[in-house]
């Protein structure tokens, strides 16, 4: 067993004192908070990869690879677009809300941005576009912007907390595993945790 002293041969395990397992959705009024701070702050780029991370529901690897071109028509944000998911291979739609295109829009402007340009370029020279550990840290300084506990949460937060609110509100499965790009519907059952989650609701609503 190494026993370092300083010399880097040994690693700190990346999840050391941090929760593993399922990172829980945010809440509806958590959503806003984070919004606000981040309005309040003026941080156009992160703003904008906030709410579109919401929106598209897509895993890091794909939202850090989004290129303008990929959410714009033209000059203007489109209202849904289209991407081919890095894990799967298989392409899967998404929405963009109005307040979402507002401030992708916005910060396209202000980095001057082209088609062709990773929409979230990365500051970091090595790299072209943000790095899943860049975009994993801003969701953890989101997070804890808002007073929560950040280690409980990660980027999967991010992708999970549309499809759980549209869950939550329809109860349609299929939906959501579509919005998710799933291959299979038990996936979306496991990644939602809801066998779980509804077990409890139907107890806190019986009275014995």
């Amino acid at each position: 067993m190494s026993t370092s002293t300083g010399t880097g041969s040994s690693r700190v395990p990346w999840n050391k004192g941090r929760l593993t397992g399922q990172k829980p959705p945010l809440k509806l009024k958590e959503i806003w908070a984070i919004r606000v701070r981040l309005q309040l702050s003026s941080r156009a780029r992160d703003l904008a990869m906030f709410n579109l991370a919401i929106d598209s529901k897509l895993r890091a690897c794909d939202l850090t690879k989004l290129r303008v071109r990929d959410v714009c028509h033209g000059e203007h944000v489109a209202s849904r677009a289209t991407i081919m998911q890095q894990k799967t291979q298989r392409p899967v739609q998404f929405e963009i809300t109005e307040q979402t295109r507002e401030s992708v829009a916005a910060w396209i402007r202000l980095a001057g941005l082209h088609a062709t340009d990773f929409l979230f370029p990365s500051r970091i020279h090595d790299s072209p576009h943000l790095s899943t550990r860049q975009y994993a840290r801003l969701v953890h300084r989101w997070i804890a912007s808002i007073g929560l506990d950040d280690t409980a949460y990660g980027t999967h937060t991010m992708r999970r907390t549309k499809a759980s609110l549209i869950y939550r509100r329809t109860k349609n499965l299929r939906a959501v595993q579509l919005l998710l790009g799933h291959t299979k519907l038990e996936s979306t059952v496991r990644y939602l945790g809801i066998e779980v989650d509804d077990a409890l609701e139907m107890a806190e609503q019986t009275e014995v």
